[in-house]
């Protein structure tokens, strides 16, 4: 298997390096985080076990780092159609956002991350990839800043970010 290329800014130059090799080094680098609304609620997924960070962990719809010259947009919805088997969706960029965490066996995300969210009905279909999402739901956004404040160890550390930090870019408000 190839080893996947994404941009990582090194001495203040972007250049492709190998996804894995970004978070061992802690590299500033591009990502992609996809919020999946129906109605006032917000489709949640929990990391297959065998990821290589934060597996079983609660996260947003999807997120992931778009390859060395791959729209951002683009990467939003391949991944979409990835890990959810979501497809025939539009895409609406709501921003760009920068955090840095440790995700824990030596690796820390710094990225440089493109929100986008995409809404939808509740029951379009969802097709869950096992090596990727081990379990889905929805939530409200007021559900979930509670369950974040009292379980914030099930939620990924980028999960927590965006809820504390940019709600009101992602969604609109403050809630």
């Amino acid at each position: 298997m190839t080893a996947i290329m994404i941009p990582a800014w090194i001495d203040g130059e972007m250049q492709p390096v190998e996804k894995l090799d970004a978070h061992v080094r802690g590299l500033r680098h591009k990502a992609v985080s996809v919020f999946l609304m129906a109605g006032g609620s917000l489709l949640i997924q929990r990391r297959a076990l065998g990821k290589y960070h934060t597996p079983g962990l609660w996260a947003n719809t999807c997120c992931t780092h778009p390859e060395w010259n791959e729209p951002d947009a683009d990467c939003a919805v391949r991944r979409l159609a990835e890990e959810l088997g979501i497809t025939n969706v539009h895409v609406e960029h709501r921003g760009q956002v920068e955090y840095r965490a440790d995700v824990g066996n030596g690796l820390t995300e710094h990225e440089v991350v493109e929100i986008f969210v995409v809404e939808t009905d509740a029951d379009v279909m969802i097709r869950q990839n096992p090596d990727e999402v081990m379990e889905i739901r929805w939530i409200t956004l007021d559900d979930l800043h509670a369950e974040i404040a009292a379980t914030p160890e099930i939620f990924t550390p980028w999960l927590r970010i965006y809820m504390a930090k940019y709600s009101k870019l992602i969604f609109g408000s403050e809630t």
